[in-house]
């Protein structure tokens, strides 16, 4: 099956460092793959195949988490045809925000988004690069 290749190589790519950033973790390291051509296009194609397939041509966003959501969520909205929004650490986006505390698996931290720009009703997918304990997707 041409998407079991698919997966095997992109995993081929991921770089595991234990103990980093703390003792305890063990961080899946994604920039080994995005200078691979070949398995970005992998992973770009299958995580928009798989918003096309589950909710069709209706995302009005893609929504990317700070900051490796900033990798992926703009090529997906390009290739989605909408927007993309990012969601940022406090203190980094101009004008006026909407702000969320939330605890990581190493520490507390703060996101913000700027007002208006994901409006009631909105659909939108959010990206990030992984979900260790999904505290930055719960915030």
């Amino acid at each position: 099956n041409a998407g079991n290749k698919d997966i095997e190589y992109i995993k081929s790519k991921i770089g595991t460092h234990k103990d980093f950033p703390k003792p305890g973790i063990v961080f899946r390291d994604i920039f080994p793959v995005l200078r691979d051509p070949k398995g970005l296009e992998m992973i770009i194609n299958r995580l928009c195949n798989y918003v096309q397939t589950n909710y069709g041509g209706s995302i009005d966003a893609v929504v990317g988490l700070d900051s490796r959501g900033f990798l992926f969520g703009p090529i997906m909205a390009l290739r989605l045809k909408c927007a993309f929004v990012p969601i940022r650490k406090q203190g980094k986006l101009p004008g006026q925000c909407c702000s969320q505390n939330f605890e990581k698996e190493y520490g507390k931290d703060v996101l913000e988004i700027q007002k208006g720009s994901i409006n009631p009703g909105d659909k939108v997918v959010i990206i990030d690069d992984l979900l260790a304990t999904g505290g930055t997707l719960e915030a």
